[in-house]
């Protein structure tokens, strides 16, 4: 199969003309300032698909169940006990379909692999299910329904708070101990055994949930494999850790742990000027998730202070309240535009698109956070692509990403096309096993 678009942004910057001969599930060959051929599939732009690197599928059927005022003050706490209560009716058929569901709206989205950090482990109630991996497979079989590259990621949940505070009774589906946890990846890694070009990672919740002894064996059980943790999300947090060890989060992590370019730090939010450097200089990736900052009202992350450091991220949809990879990049733009009052920020430099620029940053982030590096529109890589509706130029992404201009026509996930015309190939059977499952949920 090949494809012809008008204008294509390619490892090499924005290119006329540009032929993509797909080769099974890579792309064989590039070619630019070409004519099409007869064969060829026209289209007007042409794009790398996007990594989500960090996603709870499940939390997709929460949107637009918590934005009605409590009694008391609204925070991310708050909006925790919530997920809680709702996380007890999950069973591996209802996530099955909530997470298809997600999925197939990530790939309309532009995402074309995502990064589950997955910690439903066990029955409600805590008892771990015969197979530990079932809810594991129920991913599994998502992301194969719907085409998305997968990298599971399973997390160890230990502990309720710093200070090794037993979980609560809220928290049992999530918890395990570190042989269990050695069981679950092991269960995890044969769910993932027809899944192409699956990834297995490990993912230590958080240094809340997770001591320094249970971090240090956790981020070795798979010694070249991506790890994700969130860190500094919330003020509250920051707090804690300060009490407890006398250092900031993400400044504690640095000092205990061997944090270099397998690591993946969710959020780091609230971060001093010295853990900026710190962070950049690691070779890690920062997981940012504006859509969701916001939402739950974490705060804003200081990306051009961390851009400007040479510091690596990528963008996740998190509690997925809105998938769009589009929406992600505009709001981590304009979260910078508002508190330093300026324009154009993560452009980092003169005559640079914005727009672009944050695409093949995020891009280039995202795959090396899920273990998947060498995505990109380049002979070799994987046949991961978008075509965008709009007018084929240089500034096809500011257009789309900040003026709502052009969309996303068609996405192709390892070379078969997943999207078309707007609308995954299959959504009409998954959006109606989601809606029967949100009606099993709900009653």
């Amino acid at each position: 199969m090949t494809l012809w678009f008008e204008s294509a942004l390619t490892g090499e910057g924005w290119r006329s003309g540009v032929r993509v001969v797909i080769a099974g599930n890579t792309i064989g060959e590039i070619v630019v300032d070409a004519e099409p051929r007869p064969d060829d599939e026209r289209h007007r732009v042409g794009l790398a698909g996007m990594p989500n690197l960090h996603s709870h599928a499940f939390q997709r059927a929460m949107a637009g169940l918590t934005e009605c005022a409590g009694t008391s003050a609204d925070t991310f706490w708050s909006w925790r006990d919530a997920m809680y209560r709702f996380v007890a009716a999950l069973d591996p058929e209802l996530l099955a379909a909530i997470a298809a569901m997600a999925y197939a709206e990530m790939l309309e989205a532009g995402f074309t692999r995502v990064g589950e950090f997955h910690y439903v482990h066990h029955q409600p109630g805590g008892v771990p299910y015969d197979d530990p991996a079932v809810m594991a497979q129920a991913i599994a079989a998502a992301a194969a329904e719907t085409g998305i590259g997968l990298t599971l990621l399973p997390v160890f949940y230990a502990h309720a708070d710093f200070g090794g505070v037993p979980a609560t009774a809220q928290q049992r589906r999530f918890v395990t101990d570190l042989d269990g946890y050695a069981r679950l990846l092991e269960a995890s890694r044969a769910a993932l055994a027809d899944g192409g070009d699956a990834i297995l990672g490990v993912a230590p919740h958080s240094l809340r949930a997770v001591n320094a002894a249970e971090l240090t064996k956790v981020a070795a059980l798979l010694p070249d494999a991506p790890i994700h943790i969130h860190v500094a999300e919330q003020t509250g947090e920051v707090e804690a850790c300060l009490a407890l060890t006398g250092q900031r989060p993400v400044e504690w992590l640095l000092d205990h742990a061997q944090v270099d370019s397998r690591w993946c730090l969710v959020h780091a939010t609230h971060v001093s000027e010295s853990e900026v450097d710190r962070m950049a200089a690691s070779g890690a990736v920062v997981g940012l998730c504006p859509i969701t900052e916001a939402n739950l009202g974490d705060g804003i992350f200081p990306a051009v202070t961390y851009a400007s450091a040479g510091g690596r991220f990528g963008i996740g949809s998190d509690s997925n309240v809105l998938i769009s990879a589009a929406e992600e990049l505009r709001l981590l733009e304009y979260g910078q535009r508002l508190t330093r009052h300026g324009r154009n920020l993560l452009a980092l430099g003169p005559g640079r698109s914005t727009g672009t620029s944050l695409w093949d940053a995020a891009g280039q982030g995202g795959a090396q956070a899920l273990g998947a590096c060498g995505l990109g529109l380049a002979a070799g890589a994987p046949a991961d692509l978008l075509a965008l509706t709009g007018e084929a130029a240089p500034n096809a992404l500011d257009a789309w990403i900040f003026a709502g201009l052009g969309g996303i026509d068609c996405v192709w996930r390892a070379g078969i096309k997943r999207v078309d015309g707007g609308r995954h190939i299959a959504r009409d059977g998954i959006e109606q096993r989601y809606r029967d499952a949100l009606r099993k949920i709900t009653a």
